[in-house]
């Protein structure tokens, strides 16, 4: 049987679990009956936890949102992840945050029992990370465009293309997407009238919302692979598509979403279509690979290309060299 205190805190960390709580549910949690439940969450209120309640047989318990933050009851593998998040993100790519993520970590940190504090240690110990890598976004622009996909509300900003132009552009936003590398807005380009990706890092100064819309049914069902698709191929003048003997997954872990897109053909392989500004990187970027593979489709200066490069390896390890 638990006291009060620690019955109105395995309560919080209840409500916090799950959506909506049954009373008789809570009840047999905490075995104690409805009645107990109903002068616990009474309690609960009178501390400032917005709980709110659904008559009925059907009715229960939920934890709603309220004017201000009420603490937070983590178990320890949330706990852990957490403290993880806030390092990596005052190291991250969003500027703005790394303050605030220090300010936060300080507080989690002060209360963590010293069995988690080792596991967060170890864990930051174990990374390293390499600076002046991606280019930071702008918290309060990561900010303002997320509000709009969820408020559906129009943007219009200035935009510098891949090629050098500068534009202004009114989208109507639908998603972000972060490939872990760069954040990437999906939107329907209201002067294009056709869907586009746009960098956010190419977005100059913040957006403006203005009036809302009805959302469009969206371009693709997974939106992480429709940008990977339009970002690995849509900037390059030469498109090559390959069959290659290695699973899907297995090709996927090698391969950057933002280099290539992977289809499977079968559990032994898959096809990836990929682009490049000339054809000299692709042959040597595919020598690094241990799998097999077949152009299916290419330009024939790359297939020329690749027949002149494997005639080059060939000579090389017969020990001819430069004789043939």
């Amino acid at each position: 049987m638990y006291g009060t205190s620690e019955r109105l805190l395995r309560l919080l960390s209840l409500l916090q679990a799950r959506r909506e709580w049954p009373g008789p549910d809570l009840a047999g949690r905490l075995g104690v009956d409805v009645r107990t439940i109903r002068r616990d969450v009474e309690r609960l209120r009178q501390l400032g936890y917005p709980v709110h309640a659904t008559p009925g047989v059907a009715g229960g318990y939920r934890l709603g949102s309220g004017a201000a933050l009420p603490p937070l009851l983590l178990d320890d593998d949330e706990a852990v992840a957490v403290a993880v998040g806030l390092r990596t993100a005052a190291n991250g790519t969003v500027s703005g945050i790394e303050e605030t993520s220090v300010r936060a970590l300080a507080k989690l940190e002060q209360v963590l029992p010293a069995r988690l504090r080792h596991r967060v240690r170890a864990m930051d110990s174990a990374m390293v990370r390499i600076p002046g890598g991606a280019p930071t976004i702008d918290a309060e622009l990561l900010t303002v465009v997320a509000a709009a996909c969820r408020d559906n509300e129009r943007l219009r900003f200035t935009y510098g293309t891949h090629a050098g132009a500068v534009a202004e552009r009114d989208v109507e936003p639908l998603r972000l997407v972060h490939t872990g590398w760069r954040w990437y807005l999906v939107a329907w380009d209201l002067g294009r009238n056709d869907w586009r990706t746009f960098r956010l890092d190419r977005i100059d100064g913040l957006p403006t919302p203005s009036f809302r819309f009805t959302p469009r049914e969206p371009p693709a069902e997974d939106l992480a692979a429709y940008v990977s698709s339009r970002i690995a191929t849509a900037p390059y003048p030469h498109i090559v598509t390959l069959r290659v003997s290695a699973p899907a997954e297995v090709l996927s872990a090698r391969v950057s979403p933002t280099t290539a897109v992977i289809e499977p053909i079968d559990d032994e392989s898959c096809r990836m279509r990929t682009g490049a500004k000339t054809f000299d990187y692709i042959p040597f970027y595919l020598a690094q690979w241990e799998f097999d593979f077949v152009v299916e489709d290419a330009p024939p200066e790359l297939t020329g290309r690749l027949a002149q490069i494997a005639e080059r390896f060939a000579r090389a390890a017969s020990g001819r060299g430069g004789d043939g």
